[in-house]
């Protein structure tokens, strides 16, 4: 069944624009009405004229009705795909800013629950989807039954048997034969679509990791299954086509069935004397386009299983989403007091975690302390468990032992505290300034300036030709990667949170622009509780306290100072990265 909850994605759309769907379906009424008047009347003038009548002024009537009829059939059919589409983009419109006010404000906590193919199917295929549900389902299934009930209705006002045959004979392909193809059919379109999921979740997962194939030299190995599964995918596309087309067939052989059911019946009407000759061949034409609008229910309900499998999909992301969205703003209003109170503490607590299937801990008997102001840094080797401790301070990842608090409540009740600026911020084909203001959408022009001088930006935003009005291109592609990782923390500065996590922002930067960047990082933060994961050990003589993370637990810990003095291999260390 389609969705019919008040907080689902279809009924609620029906009832708000019912408006402009009811006129789109009286259109597309009205056109089929013409349409059926238009060969109707053509079947008469053909007869007429077969009888050669003595002046043409005995067939002027049906000629004209014939050009009206025909011109009203393109204009009705025309505005019915005018105002339906209209309406249908509407809803697209709003089902879209409804999925991103969803998606949007838990992007973190969904990164990692979900993988990122099912959130792109979810943009790219699903919310798509919804709008042949409009489209292709609820206005042809209305037509549909309208000409039925209409058609049925006139017929009995004729001749009631008849009537009745025919009703059981349309009946049985508006209603009996949809539901026969949708349970045969079903089966091999939820397949279909499952594999296309899958497609999704692949294609996206190698992008992410195109890097890693390209230089472990198996892109062309993926390459070649990535295209033995589309084949696959298309062989299940094509018979699915085939199937469609014999049932189109089958569609045709049920629309010549009601035409000589029709011609029969009309002939021995003749044959009674109850209706002119002439009227026969109007009488069989007719049911063209009705069957027509009739049989068209049948490839409809074919793809009901794609809707329902988008619109479960979709309710089952809201109804995960929506509670955490509501915690969320628990959480809000938990942050907005508790920043009117400082001091902010961040303490871990003999926390444990690993992750499923995983034979070791990733993170082990861990326990931090980082006041309000405190600055630490986090070292180790790609596995070693940084990441994993990032997820848990962020509140992204829940312990299996111990807990994260800040000021003694669990951490996720308080992630509102945190800003972050990660190794890639993401900068979008917008102006400079709207790229700033994501750290504060109301943030006054004044606000933006004043972040872009605090990180050294401002002169060269004002040299541009447009000045913060220059459009960035994609991904940045305007800038440098200096430049870009200080538009990401003004808005980091925009944020004005207690807590920053920054997660490497220098990697992948020369030593002289990372050393640069790094100062001012430490200058336009201070006071604030800073959370550092690098590689390298430039700039790790400012923070409070250095961990160092091996499978999972702490190997060293201590100030820089005590390091150096009591630890020869992070002396060593310190020596490599700061050789001129």
């Amino acid at each position: 069944m389609l969705d019919t909850r008040n907080k689902g994605w279809i009924a609620p759309y029906c009832r708000k624009y019912a408006g402009l769907l009811g006129a789109a379906a009286l259109l597309g009424i009205a056109a089929v009405l013409s349409a059926a008047a238009l060969l109707f009347t053509s079947g008469y003038l053909i007869s007429r004229s077969a009888l050669r009548p003595e002046n043409v002024l005995m067939v002027y009537v049906p000629i004209v009705l014939v050009r009206a009829f025909g011109f009203g059939k393109a204009a009705l059919q025309y505005a019915e795909r005018l105002v339906g589409h209209h309406a249908v983009l509407r809803i697209l419109s709003t089902m879209r800013a409804r999925l991103y006010r969803q998606l949007e404000p838990q992007a973190l906590w969904l990164r990692s629950r979900f993988r990122s193919g099912d959130l792109l199917g979810l943009v790219a295929e699903d919310i798509e989807q919804l709008q042949n549900v409009y489209l292709r389902i609820v206005l042809p299934a209305v037509s549909a039954l309208f000409v039925y009930a209409l058609s049925i209705t006139l017929l009995v006002r004729i001749d009631a048997t008849f009537a009745g045959l025919m009703a059981l004979y349309a009946g049985f392909w508006l209603f009996v034969v949809p539901i026969i193809s949708l349970r045969i059919s079903a089966s091999r379109r939820r397949h279909f679509k499952l594999l296309k999921k899958s497609h999704y979740q692949e294609l996206t997962d190698a992008i992410f990791g195109l890097e890693d194939w390209v230089l472990s030299g198996r892109l062309g190995k993926w390459l070649e299954n990535y295209r033995q599964q589309q084949a696959v995918t298309a062989q299940i596309e094509k018979k699915l086509r085939r199937r469609e087309w014999r049932m189109q067939w089958f569609s045709r052989c049920a629309t010549g069935g009601a035409v000589v059911m029709l011609v029969i019946w009309a002939g021995g009407l003749a044959d009674q004397g109850r209706i002119d000759v002439t009227w026969i061949a109007a009488l069989g034409l007719v049911a063209f386009p009705l069957m027509e609008s009739i049989v068209r229910v049948t490839e409809v309900m074919n793809r009901i299983p794609d809707y329902e499998d988008s619109i479960e999909r979709l309710n089952e992301i809201g109804d995960i989403v929506e509670p955490q969205q509501a915690a969320s703003s628990q959480c809000l209003e938990a942050a907005a007091l508790m920043l009117e109170k400082p001091p902010i503490d961040l303490k871990m607590d003999s926390v444990n975690f690993s992750y499923p299937g995983a034979l070791n801990p990733a993170v082990h008997n861990l326990s931090l302390h980082v006041p309000q102001g405190g600055k630490l840094a986090v070292l180790g080797r790609s596995g070693a468990g940084k990441s994993t401790l990032l997820h848990l301070i962020l509140g992204e990842l829940q312990p299996d032992q111990g807990q994260v608090t800040v000021n003694g409540q669990s951490i996720q009740e308080n992630t509102a505290l945190f800003s972050v600026l990660n190794q890639k911020p993401y900068l979008f084909n917008t102006t400079v300034a709207n790229n700033i203001r994501l750290g504060r959408s109301e943030a006054s022009d004044e606000e933006v300036r004043y972040a872009a001088e605090q990180v050294g930006l401002h002169a060269m935003i004002e040299s541009l030709s447009g000045g913060y009005d220059t459009r960035m291109e994609e991904a940045g592609r305007r800038f440098s990667g200096g430049e870009r990782q200080r538009i990401a923390l003004a808005r980091v500065l925009l944020q004005n949170l207690p807590i920053v996590v920054l997660d490497e922002p220098a990697v992948g930067l020369d030593p002289i622009t990372e050393a640069k960047l790094l100062e001012t990082i430490f200058r336009v933060l201070k006071g604030k509780t800073l959370i550092w994961v690098t590689h390298h050990l430039l700039g790790v003589e400012q923070m409070d306290e250095i961990i160092f993370m091996n499978k999972g637990a702490v190997s060293m810990r201590g100030t820089h100072t005590e390091l150096l003095r009591h630890h020869e291999a992070y002396r060593r260390l310190y020596e490599l990265d700061h050789i001129e």
